[in-house]
């Protein structure tokens, strides 16, 4: 893409251009690689620590690449989904198009590629093609030691900047000279915290100490830089930048406010630390991390409602997003876990690509039991044999990135029917019965149990694999219609119990396996608990208490029985009118009350009152249950106190008839109430 000579892009290289400094021997490097220079490779594979300046370098690259007429296409780890698909869908260009200069920034975020990249990726490119990949991590032994790739690849180490080119980069940013000593003894030479030094002493001086260069130094750079925000909107569209994983201007809205997003979006974008691509927004991670730290110290009730504004914000985008994009929504509303209680589940998943979820393929089956039998026994691989021909599309298949190699699956069923599979598998037969007990599902129901989770390299242990797993459990929770009810099943309750909880899963059953294994089984029955209030009490989470929350007013602890839910119907008929009475009734520890907000109500009771007339009224929707009906309003609706005799009377019956059809419209309206309990609506 060519641009016009008085365009904004021109003046952007123009600028960068003056300020860069130094790098000269990566810059030749480069050059030659253009010119396809003899003996000079065409990959380079830039490496140093974070904000050492190699995005920095790579733009200049790119402005070299434009002068020789080059294609340029960018691929960004940090937001690219980390599986070759992912990788492929923002590189095609590369792979399609001549002449091109393929850049990849922040590669240590999906550094599992790099197999893939250096055996698949990069042989399919044209001849003419170049290409440089940055990331912190120096490339695996794998390049180095292969001898035609030896003549290939240029390694580029990046290191801080000697004290003459520091010195002249603070020049070119027109620093005072009589500030440059204080900033130089801070930054010692990195590049970034230069970089921030000098925007922050344009208005302002910096402090004598000398520190150690690290994020310590950036902490208290940023500290300063912070301090002349032009208002708290700014601060704030700052903050929620560093927290998130990708920002855009929707979210800045969800945050902000509507009004004032486009404004702060638009801000964001010029700062020198920013960043952006096809997913949003994103800050050069030590500036995040320090904002982050900063803020959640300095301000924990704001800190806390940026965190839980956020999440609501990408549980919606999570929710809605198309089926391609869901991982990636569902991608961004996970990462927030790393700030709570749940960091340890989370933050060590800090390398991914070395694999990507796929779906079963029939050449699979054999190795897919092989795996079990290895891994739990040969009970655990009949089960799979018997899902592998009853339900083959309830596999989720989890393959090597760089040979496409089988290394794990998930066994993810989607259930309607108890009898299929119970005989078999002792742990399905446990899951219905306790269904079972706490009522059926409706016929618009279903179930959902992952059943296996087998990966030998890390079985039952924290892994990326594992949480690829969990991203996609994580993403039918949210976006599963008719979602009743939810099993995990765990070889370590030790281990993963504590998350469970976290995410409202409580302990169900126990069951004894083969080789001395117990498998445990955790379980969350979603009609008494609806998505928004477990995402309020779980997803965004608590940020500094690792006890679970206190569950909302009117959420069952244990919801009620069948025949405990039927006594409390008839006790509440007899109660309609009685709002003291009322107020203590059983039905306030069903699902009903979460399910239609009672306990949130001004006045609880005329809240449970409304929905018992309304149920009454739905018995009258039926017509062979009309005799039922008026049973049911001539002895309760009457707010006036009223008699079974009298009410036999009113109605011109005998009295035994009447007390058929009063029964009658008992087990009627406890059995519209007891579907609207299941999660069922009016009408069906």
């Amino acid at each position: 893409m060519t641009t016009a000579p008085g365009s904004l892009a021109n003046r952007l290289r123009t600028a960068r251009n003056k300020t860069f400094v130094g790098r000269s021997g990566e810059l030749d490097r480069f050059r030659a690689a253009l010119e396809g220079v003899q003996g000079v490779g065409p990959v380079l594979y830039v490496h140093g620590p974070g904000g050492v300046g190699k995005s920095t370098l790579l733009r200049r690259f790119e402005d070299e690449a434009r002068r020789s007429g080059r294609r340029i296409v960018w691929v960004d780890g940090h937001r690219v989904t980390p599986s070759p698909a992912g990788f492929l869908a923002e590189a095609t260009d590369a792979v399609t198009g001549p002449e091109v200069v393929l850049f990849i920034d922040g590669f240590e975020r999906c550094q599992g590629l790099e197999g893939w990249l250096r055996d698949r990726f990069l042989p399919g490119l044209r001849e003419d093609a170049v290409v440089v990949v940055a990331g912190r991590r120096p490339p695996s032994a794998e390049w180095l030691c292969d001898l035609a790739w030896s003549e290939l690849l240029e390694v580029l180490p990046l290191g801080k900047l000697d004290r003459p080119t520091a010195t002249a980069l603070l020049e070119r940013r027109d620093v005072a000279p009589e500030r440059r000593e204080a900033i130089l003894a801070f930054a010692d030479g990195h590049p970034l915290a230069l970089s921030l030094a000098a925007s922050v002493t344009q208005n302002g001086t910096v402090g004598s100490a000398r520190w150690t260069p690290g994020p310590d130094v950036i902490a208290e750079l940023l500290s300063a830089l912070v301090g002349e925000l032009p208002s708290r909107d700014h601060r704030l569209a700052l903050e929620t930048a560093a927290h998130a994983l990708t920002t855009t201007e929707t979210l800045l809205g969800a945050v902000l406010g509507e009004d004032r997003a486009a404004e702060m979006f638009a801000w964001l974008r010029t700062l020198p630390f920013a960043e952006y691509g096809r997913q949003g927004l994103f800050l050069h991670e030590l500036v995040s991390e320090a904002l982050d730290q900063d803020f959640r110290w300095r301000d924990p009730d704001s800190y806390e409602r940026m965190h839980v504004r956020t999440g609501h914000h990408l549980l919606q985008r999570a929710r809605t997003a198309s089926e391609p994009e869901a991982m990636t929504a569902i991608r961004a509303l996970t990462y927030l876990k790393r700030y709570g209680p749940m960091e340890p589940y989370f933050k060590k998943i800090d390398r991914e690509g070395d694999a990507y979820e796929d779906v079963l393929r029939p050449h699979d089956h054999e190795q897919v039991v092989r795996m079990t039998l290895e891994t739990e026994g040969p009970h655990s691989a009949d089960i799979v044999r018997f899902w592998l021909q009853e339900q083959p599309g309830a596999f989720r298949t989890y393959r090597s990135a760089q040979t496409g190699e089988l290394l794990a699956f998930m066994l993810w069923l989607r259930l309607t029917d108890p009898q299929v599979g119970g005989s078999l598998d002792p742990v399905v037969a446990q899951m219905w019965a306790g269904v079972a007990q706490r009522g059926p599902l409706l016929p618009d129901q279903h179930l959902r149990i992952s059943r296996f989770m087998i990966y030998p390299g890390a079985y039952g242990e924290i892994s990326s694999v594992g949480h690829l797993m969990q991203l996609r459990i994580c993403g039918d929770w949210i976006r599963s219609r008719g979602l009743a009810w939810s099993f995990i099943t765990s070889p370590d309750a030790r281990l993963w119990g504590p998350l469970m909880d976290h995410l409202g899963h409580e302990e169900m059953f126990r069951t004894p396996w083969e080789r001395g294994r117990t498998f445990t089984t955790f379980a969350c029955d979603w009609r008494v608990t609806p998505l928004e209030i477990w995402f309020d009490r779980t997803q965004p989470g608590a940020l500094t208490e690792p006890l679970a929350a206190p569950e909302p007013e009117g959420v069952p602890a244990k919801p009620l029985t069948k025949a405990e839910f039927d006594a409390a119907v008839r006790q509440a008929l007899r109660d309609l009118h009685r709002s003291d009475a009322l107020r203590g009734s059983a039905l306030f520890s069903s699902r009903l009350c979460a399910r239609f907000g009672w306990a949130a109500q001004p006045d609880p009771a005329e809240a449970l009152r409304q929905t018992l007339v309304n149920a009454v009224g739905e018995v009258r929707r039926d017509a062979r249950s009309g005799r039922q009906h008026r049973a049911l309003a001539a002895t309760y609706l009457r707010k006036a106190a009223t008699t079974q005799e009298a009410a036999a009377a009113r109605l011109g019956l005998p009295y035994s008839t009447y007390r058929r059809h009063l029964a009658e419209g008992h087990k009627r309206l406890c059995e519209v109430l007891w579907h609207w309990e299941l999660g069922g609506r009016a009408g069906q």
